[in-house]
């Protein structure tokens, strides 16, 4: 194990700006995810005639597949049919559509939790279904939601690894070229130890805020 070689200036800079894009990528698919997630969510919820059938057949199909064979669609298959994405619009987009319904079952689930019998009270009292639903009960669920929500984002940002398949620039390809870098392979446990640090220090921050968070709601 090569410590001093492994953390030269220049490898730990190739190695930080690969966790930037890692930052970078999951910062926006978590917004966009959320987005669309408590979209499908709540519209599942509410059961649109037709539109909330035709969102969980969409929902369930992407559940039961791969995030890694979404990435491939999204980067290889899509200019088939004339969507070409660069590496990095590829990912943020595969990450979207998979994190969007996982995160669409968590909403939906919380909305369920909180009893109809509000929605009844809210309604008699004359507001709206729209009113007592974004007004009444959404507070409640989104409060319920917080940990499986913050869970659901931690995955993402690990999921990232997976866009190295096409290249991303993110943590794990940069730390794969570095440890290619060292014909005896002295690099890979430090470079590797080093970024299984960054991801922990983002992830257990996530963790630790969201469980601050839901003990200042109980």
């Amino acid at each position: 194990m090569d410590f001093i070689g492994a953390y030269s200036r220049e490898h730990l800079t190739f190695l930080w700006d690969g966790f930037l894009v890692t930052l970078y990528v999951a910062f926006i698919s978590i917004i966009l995810s959320f987005f669309f997630g408590l979209i499908a969510g709540t519209l599942r919820y509410a059961k649109v005639p037709v539109l909330s059938q035709l969102i969980a057949v969409v929902v369930e199909t992407i559940r039961n597949l791969p995030l890694l064979l979404i990435i491939f669609f999204t980067f290889f298959a899509l200019p088939e049919i004339g969507i070409k994405l660069e590496i990095t619009a590829a990912a943020i987009t595969a990450l979207t559509i998979f994190e969007s319904a996982m995160l669409s079952e968590i909403i939906r689930s919380g909305l369920k939790s909180i009893d109809k019998g509000q929605i009844e009270a809210a309604r008699s009292s004359g507001l709206s279904y729209t009113q007592a639903l974004f007004f009444i009960v959404m507070p409640q669920a989104l409060r319920r939601m917080v940990p499986p929500i913050v869970s659901q984002f931690i995955s993402l940002l690990k999921d990232t690894s997976l866009a190295v398949v096409i290249a991303l620039p993110e943590l794990i390809h940069n730390a794969q070229i570095l440890n290619g870098q060292s014909a005896d392979g002295s690099y890979f446990f430090p470079i590797f130890l080093l970024a299984a640090l960054m991801y922990f220090a983002v992830n257990y921050s996530l963790s630790l805020a969201a469980r601050r968070l839901e003990a200042r709601q109980t």
